[in-house]
């Protein structure tokens, strides 16, 4: 399309630095971020349509931008003016600079379609090593990479970082459960990298076959691409023997590997802010300090073919100290997002609540739906869930009463409960679809 490049920017590589930014303190952090936002601000003005139409509505240019704190002025970006500008009109470079394209699934609507340069495939590789090796993750280990390969940014990003940190990668994609079983046992890897929900689909798998997860060579499990909580992390430790820790991304901003919980703290993700610039919003769109709860917003500080500014993410979470990697923060375990919040007869709920109460519970398994239904003008909520195998009926129904309990003691809402027999839920084969809208069928 010729009409997405009508400037072209002499700046086109994003400004580097010599020292490490793992080992920075926080005044030398900021100062790199305000340069490269600086340069982002410029890039996406000078090359992309879109945002040069936003500034001008704004009344803002970017040498406006002269300090972090500045970025409040600049608009926010939503997934759907990614998709108005469907395919390739957000890229802030001509195609002939472009590497690889990946997109989302666009199940909900046109997809959104992202662009990297050579430049920003390398930074990329470079950010997934060093996120593995906050994973704990060593040079020379096997990793089995059961993220999804394609337009998905799933398998593809990790790839490259993995061969980046020395491993070897076992690129598997995911499906085919039982293949799984047989090259985990096979090629004895170290680590696996999918979704929580697949793990679990793996480790039923491994006990369907009458052998016990939990004796393999795995010793890390690296989870992402689904909102999970700390009661799933401490189901899949118990069940496949290893440590479970979060990577977070999401393919408008990078891909995996926007920000990594350590091996040693498992305290929520780092975010690489040397890349990323997150802030937090309130329902008021207005910037919400560190500490409380909000909606994570990014923008992207060295990106080249895609560089976005202010991007409305749609998780919920809050911005806390830095751990591990002190001068980077981090964002606590995003466990909900706008996007899947039911508001049930005025009271909002998420499925990672209902996953949280469950886990909580003996003889209930994480294998559940959440199908909505309408009887008469009224909304209804109906918990499908697995108990593990062998229990009898009474035990099973004393455990779905008690899970109704919990939910509305937790909750504040009414819903039903219903055990069905084990194995006769969909199993994950990535990212696992937990609600089912049926009102429009009644």
């Amino acid at each position: 399309m010729t009409d997405t490049m009508p400037l072209r920017s002499e700046h086109s590589v994003p400004p580097t630095t010599g020292a490490d930014p793992e080992a920075m303190d926080r005044a030398a952090l900021e100062a790199l971020q305000l340069e490269r936002l600086q340069w982002t601000v410029r890039h996406a003005y000078d090359n992309v349509p879109l945002y040069r139409t936003k500034f001008e509505a704004a009344g803002i240019v970017p040498d406006d931008i002269r300090s972090l704190a500045d970025v409040e002025k600049l608009p926010f970006t939503t997934k759907e003016d990614l998709r108005s500008a469907y395919p390739f009109g957000m890229f802030a470079v001509p195609m002939d600079q472009v590497r690889r394209i990946h997109a989302s699934s666009g199940t909900t609507g046109r997809p959104t379609v992202v662009g990297y340069t050579a430049g920003d495939l390398d930074r990329w590789a470079d950010i997934i090593a060093r996120s593995l090796r906050a994973a704990g993750v060593q040079p020379g280990w096997k990793v089995h990479n059961a993220y999804g390969y394609g337009l998905f940014t799933g398998g593809l990003g990790v790839h490259g970082g993995i061969e980046r940190l020395g491993c070897v990668v076992i690129p598997v994609s995911g499906g085919q459960t039982a293949r799984q079983v047989q090259l985990i046992r096979d090629f004895e890897p170290d680590v696996i990298m999918c979704t929580p929900s697949y793990l679990l689909t793996i480790a039923d798998a491994f006990e369907e076959q009458g052998l016990d997860p939990r004796q393999t060579t795995l010793k890390v499990a690296i989870c992402g691409a689904e909102p999970w909580t700390n009661e799933m992390r401490r189901e899949l430790e118990h069940r496949v023997g290893l440590k479970a820790v979060d990577i977070y991304g999401l393919s408008e901003v990078m891909g995996p590997g926007v920000g990594m919980e350590s091996v040693e703290t498992q305290d929520g993700p780092h975010i690489w802010e040397d890349h990323f610039l997150p802030e937090i919003i309130g329902d008021d769109l207005q910037r919400l300090p560190d500490g409380e709860h909000g909606e994570l917003v990014f923008t992207t500080l060295t990106k080249e073919a895609f560089p976005v500014i202010r991007y409305r993410t749609r998780d919920l979470t809050r911005l806390l100290p830095g751990s591990a990697h002190p001068a980077m923060r981090r964002i606590e375990k995003i466990t909900g997002r706008n996007d899947d919040m039911i508001i049930l007869r005025g009271v909002n709920l998420f499925p990672t609540q209902i996953e949280e109460i469950a886990l909580e519970i003996e003889h209930l398994t994480p294998h559940f739906i959440l199908e909505l239904t309408k009887r008469g003008r009224m909304d209804e909520l109906t918990v499908k869930i697995e108990c593990t195998p062998g229990v009898e009926r009474h035990t099973s129904e004393s455990a779905a009463l008690i899970l109704q309990l919990r939910i509305k003691e937790r909750i504040g809402t009414t819903v039903d409960v219903e055990i069905v027999p084990t194995g006769s839920l969909p199993r994950s084969e990535g990212k696992y679809k937990r609600v089912y809208d049926l009102r429009e069928q009644g």
